[in-house]
């Protein structure tokens, strides 16, 4: 079975520094563009971004919403992300995952009646 790659869990995405850092970087931004929307200096975010310091929850809220991610996303990684939107490929990766996990369930769910079958038969 073939799975894409979770690319929240690679990399510096493991921190909320990273995930601020990949959100960013989907939004196609720069540190100073966004620390001038978010009335803050480049400086701060830079120090959010390393990890050398955290925004209060007041800025991660507004920064989730900037970064158009959920603050759980922000926090933890789990929740919506910056990476919802796949490609055409991936899409088609996880489809065909999808299907082959299917009929893998449907194959067990037989050899599973048939067992149960079986052991009934021997019960009674």
């Amino acid at each position: 079975m073939f799975l894409i790659e979770d690319r929240e869990l690679s990399g510096p995405s493991d921190t909320l520094g990273g995930r601020i850092v990949d959100a960013r970087e989907a939004q196609d931004l720069t540190t100073s563009q966004l620390a001038r929307r978010m009335g803050i200096k480049a400086e701060t975010l830079n120090e959010w971004e390393t990890d050398r310091a955290e925004p209060q929850s007041n800025r991660l809220l507004t920064l989730a919403g900037m970064l158009d991610v959920t603050p759980a996303w922000l926090l933890t990684g789990t929740g919506a992300g910056p990476f919802d939107s796949l490609t055409e490929a991936e899409l088609m990766q996880i489809r065909n995952s999808v299907d082959s996990m299917r009929e893998q369930m449907l194959t067990l769910a037989d050899q599973l009646e048939r067992l149960q079958r079986r052991l009934e038969s021997y019960e009674s």
